[in-house]
């Protein structure tokens, strides 16, 4: 196989893909914006190319088999950028786009940005590119952020539950498709943790507390940060996506694909 095309190396998720592809001595192509960052990996060459810039996407990708798609950083055009991304991708003829989804992924989804997961996978299928979505539930990694500084975590998730996934499960995951990418061409992989817990019981495991907000609570509290209005609506459709059931299904796609069990929250908690 050539050289595999890995976005995001220099974040979490994609330096976790990047270094598993390294472990396996396998060549890849690091596709971020600033090649300094990058990790120094064997068989790894970073190249300068963000999602916007298509004619640098475009010749990083020529004739590249297949390619880790990590969603681009929370923003209004976000969506934009991921078009760019996709079309120059599909310039370059590449063979296989992998990309990082988010669960119930839709429209109209109770989650702000799983609707740019969504717009963005429809634009893969109109490209007629072979692909495959692997759509994360939240990060378990995510989870003690969610508390305070006084060691609570607020919110309007109600009693609701969520299907936390770890990183490193996406990771592997992910390392599974891509070095084996016609065994899953066109499917889409719900990606969770092993049970599904309320915000009670993950304020439990990290040994802080839960206090139910309603939703105009939460969007007092979080407004006065004076951050824009779309980030606001993404910090607490968060929580309302827990309370209205959309993270809550637990899938067997972690153990399918890495051939071991999803991690617990409580197990990464000991980590």
């Amino acid at each position: 196989m050539s050289a595999i095309a890995v976005t995001g190396a220099t974040g979490q998720l994609g330096g976790r893909v990047a270094r598993r592809l390294a472990a396996r001595g396998l060549a890849q192509q690091l596709l971020v914006r600033d090649p300094a960052r990058a990790p120094q990996l064997p068989g790894a060459t970073a190249t300068r190319a963000s999602f916007t810039d298509r004619d640098a996407v475009r010749e990083a990708l020529d004739g590249v088999p297949v390619v880790l798609m990590v969603s681009a950083s929370e923003n209004e055009e976000r969506v934009e950028q991921h078009r760019a991304f996709v079309d120059a991708a599909a310039a370059a003829g590449v063979g296989h786009l992998v990309y990082i989804s988010f669960v119930g992924a839709a429209p109209d989804a109770t989650f702000t940005h799983a609707r740019d997961h969504w717009h963005t996978e429809q634009h893969i299928r109109a490209t007629g590119l072979p692909f495959t979505f692997l759509r994360d539930n939240l990060y378990a990694d995510f989870l003690p952020y969610l508390a305070g500084t006084d060691g609570v975590i607020r919110g309007p998730a109600g009693d609701g539950r969520v299907a936390a996934v770890a990183q490193d499960d996406i990771a592997d995951a992910a390392t599974a498709v891509l070095t084996d990418p016609a065994a899953h061409a066109g499917r889409t992989y719900d990606l969770t943790g092993p049970e599904a817990l309320t915000l009670h019981e993950v304020a439990a495991l990290l040994s802080v507390t839960y206090q139910p907000e309603t939703v105009p609570e939460a969007y007092r509290s979080r407004s006065s940060s004076g951050a824009p209005g779309w980030l606001v609506d993404a910090w607490v459709s968060t929580y309302t996506a827990i309370a209205a059931g959309d993270l809550a299904a637990v899938t067997d796609a972690v153990p399918r694909l890495t051939g071991r069990r999803a991690t617990s929250v409580a197990e990464l908690v000991k980590r």
